[in-house]
Protein backbone atom coordinates (compact mmCIF):
# COMPACT_ATOMS: atom_id res chain seq x y z
CA UNK A 1 0.00 0.00 0.00
CA UNK A 2 1.52 3.49 -1.05
CA UNK A 3 -0.24 6.62 0.73
CA UNK A 4 1.17 9.95 -0.88
CA UNK A 5 0.44 12.74 2.20
CA UNK A 6 0.52 16.52 1.25
CA UNK A 7 -0.51 18.72 4.21
CA UNK A 8 -3.61 21.15 3.64
CA UNK A 9 -0.74 23.75 5.88
CA UNK A 10 1.93 23.42 2.57
CA UNK A 11 4.21 21.67 5.23
CA UNK A 12 6.37 18.75 4.27
CA UNK A 13 4.76 15.77 2.05
CA UNK A 14 5.73 12.54 2.59
CA UNK A 15 5.24 9.42 1.09
CA UNK A 16 4.59 5.97 3.38
CA UNK A 17 5.04 2.65 1.88
CA UNK A 18 4.48 -1.14 3.14
CA UNK A 19 6.99 -3.11 2.12
CA UNK A 20 5.89 -7.10 2.36
CA UNK A 21 9.25 -8.64 1.27
CA UNK A 22 12.63 -7.63 0.24
CA UNK A 23 11.98 -7.31 -3.47
CA UNK A 24 9.69 -4.32 -2.68
CA UNK A 25 12.37 -2.44 -0.95
CA UNK A 26 14.24 -3.08 -4.03
CA UNK A 27 11.39 -1.87 -6.24
CA UNK A 28 10.79 1.53 -4.12
CA UNK A 29 15.06 1.81 -5.00
CA UNK A 30 13.99 1.28 -8.63
CA UNK A 31 11.15 3.95 -8.52
CA UNK A 32 13.54 5.96 -6.40
CA UNK A 33 16.28 5.78 -9.26
CA UNK A 34 13.22 7.11 -12.13
CA UNK A 35 12.94 10.11 -9.78
CA UNK A 36 16.30 11.26 -8.91
CA UNK A 37 18.21 14.84 -10.09
CA UNK A 38 21.47 15.47 -9.66
CA UNK A 39 22.59 17.07 -6.63
CA UNK A 40 19.98 15.56 -4.79
CA UNK A 41 21.34 14.57 -0.33
CA UNK A 42 19.56 11.60 0.12
CA UNK A 43 19.69 10.47 4.13
CA UNK A 44 18.69 6.40 4.56
CA UNK A 45 17.23 6.35 8.75
CA UNK A 46 16.65 2.44 10.18
CA UNK A 47 18.31 0.39 12.42
CA UNK A 48 21.09 -2.22 11.57
CA UNK A 49 19.17 -4.97 8.55
CA UNK A 50 16.06 -1.85 8.44
CA UNK A 51 16.78 -2.19 4.27
CA UNK A 52 19.42 0.56 3.71
CA UNK A 53 21.59 -1.29 1.66
CA UNK A 54 18.63 -3.23 -0.11
CA UNK A 55 17.21 0.08 -1.24
CA UNK A 56 20.40 1.51 -2.44
CA UNK A 57 20.83 -1.54 -4.22
CA UNK A 58 17.73 -1.20 -6.54
CA UNK A 59 18.44 2.38 -7.28
CA UNK A 60 21.59 1.21 -8.55
CA UNK A 61 20.52 -2.00 -10.27
CA UNK A 62 17.70 0.46 -12.03
CA UNK A 63 20.31 2.90 -13.09
CA UNK A 64 21.96 0.01 -14.71
CA UNK A 65 24.99 -1.24 -12.05
CA UNK A 66 25.33 -5.00 -12.55
CA UNK A 67 28.17 -5.19 -10.28
CA UNK A 68 27.72 -6.26 -6.60
CA UNK A 69 26.06 -3.37 -4.07
CA UNK A 70 27.46 -3.35 -0.66
CA UNK A 71 27.51 -1.56 2.67
CA UNK A 72 30.63 1.17 2.64
CA UNK A 73 30.24 0.48 6.12
CA UNK A 74 34.51 0.47 6.07
CA UNK A 75 35.49 2.27 3.45
CA UNK A 76 32.79 5.10 4.05
CA UNK A 77 31.85 5.81 0.57
CA UNK A 78 31.43 3.77 -2.85
CA UNK A 79 31.03 5.65 -5.62
CA UNK A 80 29.22 4.81 -8.68
CA UNK A 81 28.85 6.40 -12.73
CA UNK A 82 25.48 4.98 -13.78
CA UNK A 83 23.14 6.24 -16.41
CA UNK A 84 23.23 9.74 -16.03
CA UNK A 85 24.34 10.29 -12.68
CA UNK A 86 27.21 10.03 -10.36
CA UNK A 87 25.86 8.48 -7.21
CA UNK A 88 27.85 8.38 -4.28
CA UNK A 89 26.86 5.87 -1.12
CA UNK A 90 28.07 6.76 2.11
CA UNK A 91 28.23 4.65 5.49
CA UNK A 92 28.89 6.51 8.40
CA UNK A 93 27.94 3.20 11.21
CA UNK A 94 31.85 3.30 12.41
CA UNK A 95 32.00 6.58 12.93
CA UNK A 96 33.05 7.63 17.40
CA UNK A 97 32.24 11.47 16.39
CA UNK A 98 30.63 13.85 13.90
CA UNK A 99 34.60 15.40 13.48
CA UNK A 100 35.39 12.17 11.68
CA UNK A 101 33.41 13.60 8.84
CA UNK A 102 35.30 16.60 8.23
CA UNK A 103 38.40 14.51 8.90
CA UNK A 104 37.79 12.62 6.38
CA UNK A 105 37.24 15.16 3.57
CA UNK A 106 34.06 14.42 2.09
CA UNK A 107 32.45 17.87 1.32
CA UNK A 108 33.47 17.87 -2.30
CA UNK A 109 30.82 14.75 -2.39
CA UNK A 110 28.04 17.04 -1.45
CA UNK A 111 28.88 19.80 -3.06
CA UNK A 112 28.79 18.44 -6.65
CA UNK A 113 26.08 16.64 -8.70
CA UNK A 114 26.46 13.66 -7.46
CA UNK A 115 23.41 12.10 -5.68
CA UNK A 116 24.37 11.52 -2.25
CA UNK A 117 23.06 8.37 -0.21
CA UNK A 118 23.90 8.18 2.98
CA UNK A 119 23.41 5.47 6.12
CA UNK A 120 23.65 6.62 9.70
CA UNK A 121 23.62 10.09 8.72
CA UNK A 122 23.42 11.30 12.12
CA UNK A 123 26.84 10.05 13.10
CA UNK A 124 27.96 13.01 11.13
CA UNK A 125 25.55 15.58 12.13
CA UNK A 126 26.09 18.44 12.45
CA UNK A 127 28.93 18.64 9.76
CA UNK A 128 26.65 16.99 7.42
CA UNK A 129 24.61 18.93 4.99
CA UNK A 130 20.94 18.87 5.47
CA UNK A 131 18.74 16.27 3.49
CA UNK A 132 16.83 17.08 0.12
CA UNK A 133 14.75 13.83 1.16
CA UNK A 134 14.65 11.65 4.33
CA UNK A 135 13.94 8.09 4.19
CA UNK A 136 13.13 5.91 7.53
CA UNK A 137 13.13 2.05 6.89
CA UNK A 138 11.37 0.20 9.76
CA UNK A 139 10.30 -3.42 10.59
CA UNK A 140 6.98 -4.26 10.76
CA UNK A 141 5.43 -7.82 12.00
CA UNK A 142 4.56 -8.53 8.11
CA UNK A 143 7.92 -6.58 6.47
CA UNK A 144 8.82 -3.15 6.86
CA UNK A 145 7.46 0.31 6.35
CA UNK A 146 9.05 3.53 4.64
CA UNK A 147 8.17 6.76 5.66
CA UNK A 148 9.74 9.49 3.15
CA UNK A 149 10.04 13.02 3.54
CA UNK A 150 10.92 15.74 1.30
CA UNK A 151 12.69 18.51 2.87
CA UNK A 152 13.46 20.95 0.04
CA UNK A 153 11.94 22.27 -2.91
CA UNK A 154 14.26 19.74 -4.35
CA UNK A 155 13.33 17.19 -2.31
CA UNK A 156 9.35 17.44 -2.65
CA UNK A 157 10.12 17.28 -6.54
CA UNK A 158 11.86 14.02 -6.08
CA UNK A 159 9.02 12.47 -3.77
CA UNK A 160 6.36 13.88 -6.08
CA UNK A 161 8.07 11.74 -8.95
CA UNK A 162 8.54 8.67 -6.81
CA UNK A 163 4.86 8.55 -5.51
CA UNK A 164 4.16 9.26 -9.94
CA UNK A 165 6.44 6.08 -10.55
CA UNK A 166 4.97 3.71 -7.97
CA UNK A 167 1.40 4.19 -9.10
CA UNK A 168 2.48 4.20 -12.16
CA UNK A 169 0.25 7.50 -12.63
CA UNK A 170 -0.25 10.91 -11.00
CA UNK A 171 -0.85 10.29 -6.93
CA UNK A 172 -3.82 11.03 -5.42
CA UNK A 173 -2.73 12.86 -2.03
CA UNK A 174 -4.40 11.91 0.84
CA UNK A 175 -5.55 14.52 3.12
CA UNK A 176 -3.14 14.80 6.57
Amino acid sequence: MIEFIHPADDSEARLRAHLPAEADTVGLGAALARALQPGLKIWLQGNLGSGKTTLTRGVLRALGHEGKVKSPTYTLIEPYSVSRLNLYHFDFYRFNSPDEYLDAGLDEYFAGDGVCLVEWPQKAVPHLPSPDLEIFLQPEADGRRADIIGHTDAGQTCLIELAKALRGANPTPVPD
